[in-house]
This record gives C-alpha cells, structure tokens and sequence, in this order.
C-alpha cells in the first residue's frame, strides 16, 4: 500500500514532478505516480482517490498546469492532507495554476507548494514531515537528511573561503 499518491495532470509533467518521486525514495517512503486528470478523466480521478484511501494512502499530491483543478478534485474526495504543486503550462508563466491551486474554499484545503521542480521537491518533503507525526524512525531520517544539507553548506562556504582568501 503506498503511503503517499502522486497525480499529474498529463504525462507532460512527470519530468517536473520526478523530484518529488526522487525524495520520497530517499526517504523510504512507498508512493503511487500515476496520470489523472479532473479534466480528462474525472471518474478516474475518483476512483484513484477512493481505492487508494481505502488501501491505506496517507497524503495526496497533485501537480497540474493552466486551471490546475486537479488537487481541488482530489480535496473534495477525500479528507487526507492534499498538497497541490503548480506547473508553469503557460505563457502566464505558472500564475494561472498557482491561484488555482492555492485559491480553495473552506474546508477544503490543498497545501501549495513553489512551482515546478522546486514545489515538487518540497511536496515531498511536507508529505514525509506529515507522515512523520505518527512515524518516528521517519522522523529520524528527515533529521539525518537535514544535518546533511547543513554540512554540505558549511563545506561549500569552506570551499568558496579558501577560493577567494582574504
């Protein structure tokens, strides 16, 4: 049973999204990444939705572009945390999804990420933090992860120093 579902919107943006897939690897954590659209395939979408939460699916994340409707779908069928990642699909330069994904009604929250790579990235990151909370060897990895970006920065400033001496 995956712990977390990652949908995309159309295949255009699994290369986009592959970081969040990468993260979630790293981090031990199972994942579904499959293709629905609240578009395209809206029956779908709700059939994912409902057979994943009932296998045990914790956290939902949803990229898409342009309306970028597809976490707001996922939201109102489910009541797992949704975390909505905005893909830049337009000459609006990502805007357009961005509202979309950020602009919910109450009671139906999708947590929204940057856009793109980066979004994707910390989709990741969130949902393993959300997992975390009734995981604590989860929580350990994350804090060993998080000592290794603060020791690669300490040596990429030692590095730079010794290249520009004073």
């Amino acid at each position: 049973m995956p712990k977390v579902a990652i949908f995309i919107g159309s295949i255009s943006d699994e290369e986009t999204i592959k970081p969040c897939t990468d993260v979630l690897r790293s981090l031990g954590i199972s994942f579904r990444f499959t293709v629905s659209s609240a578009h395209r395939t809206p029956e779908r979408t709700e059939r994912l939705v409902e057979e994943l939460e009932g296998s045990g699916t914790q956290v939902f994340i949803c990229a898409a572009g342009m309306a970028a409707h597809l976490a707001g779908a996922v939201a109102a069928r489910t009541t797992k945390p949704v975390i909505g990642i905005p893909v830049t699909a337009s000459a609006l330069g990502g805007m357009d999804a961005l509202l979309a994904t950020v602009q919910m009604p109450p009671g139906f929250p999708v947590a929204t990420v940057a856009l793109d790579k980066a979004g994707a990235r910390n989709a990741a990151w969130l949902a393993a933090q959300m997992l975390a909370l009734a995981d604590p060897d989860l929580a350990k990895r994350i804090a060993d992860a998080r000592a290794g970006f603060r020791e690669d920065a300490a040596k990429a400033g030692a590095d730079l120093e010794a290249r520009y001496p004073g």
